[in-house]
């Protein structure tokens, strides 16, 4: 078998700090043997995108890629179009700039985080920080979100299941969640606190790194609601590396999930 190139991708970020976090846990996984990986970014990035990182694997001589979407959902519009231009699949199903990449081996794709293990485990660390009560708390999940009918149903699905796994292991009395894309977070702020005013929310964001939505969209959505939020994303934390070495030892056997 020949050498297998490892295309981690991410959105990018203008925060030099949001590419190190990143960097940090693409750096830290644990590779199986005959592969090499590279992470790389949708935009914003320069010099780094995807199809530079397409162009150095293939320069390292790889006779397969695996890309590995560093995305919070299978709604991300952003990951339809990244499975378009890298020929994963024929058709986008929204609307994107994106060209098809140039790709000389083949390629596969796996599935983004969604509300796997790790994802649970990395939240329940950031949850343990910021709850003071649980049993008289709400806990009040916030992803990005998107309008597009399908995606909507993948972000909403996604985090109804984080949201009543965490409140079993956490011991909260409610849980929900919100989206940016549409915008929910007031509206729902302000039901909760009728059906439930004797709960504190304990808002957390589901976001992979800090950045924008986390220090001014989610704060300015809240404003006039007591609520506990610290702002703390998933990275750093160490299990953002062990879900990338899981995501790719299932590529890498036969048989395993992907898109």
């Amino acid at each position: 078998m020949g050498r297998t190139g490892i295309l981690v991708i991410s959105h990018g970020s203008r925060d030099p700090r949001w590419v190190a976090m990143v960097d940090d846990a693409v750096a830290k996984v644990v590779l199986p043997e005959n592969t090499v990986i590279i992470s790389a970014f949708l935009e914003i990035v320069e010099g780094r995108l995807i199809q530079d990182g397409i162009n150095r694997l293939e320069e390292l001589g790889v006779q397969m890629i695996v890309a590995v979407p560093l995305f919070m959902s299978s709604g991300s519009t952003h990951v339809d179009e990244i499975a378009y231009a890298l020929g994963v699949q024929e058709e986008a199903r929204t609307d994107t700039d994106l060209e098809r990449f140039r790709v000389r081996v083949p390629i596969r794709m796996v599935p983004p985080m969604d509300d796997d293990p790790e994802v649970l485990q990395m939240l329940g660390d950031r949850i343990q920080t910021l709850s003071v009560q649980p049993a008289r708390e709400l806990l009040v999940l916030v992803g990005h979100g998107s309008r597009e009918p399908g995606f909507y149903t993948a972000y909403r699905n996604g985090l109804t299941r984080l949201a009543q796994a965490l409140q079993a292991t956490g011991g909260f009395a409610q849980s929900g969640f919100a989206l940016l894309l549409p915008d929910q977070l007031a509206c729902k702020l302000s039901a909760w606190q009728r059906k439930y005013p004797e709960l504190r929310p304990v808002v957390v964001p589901v976001f992979l790194s800090e950045g924008y939505f986390t220090k001014h969209v989610i704060p300015e959505r809240m404003k006039g609601y007591t609520i506990l939020y610290n702002g703390k994303a998933l990275l750093p934390h160490p299990v953002a590396s062990r879900w990338l070495e899981r995501r790719i030892a299932d590529a890498l056997n036969e048989g395993s999930e992907a898109l």
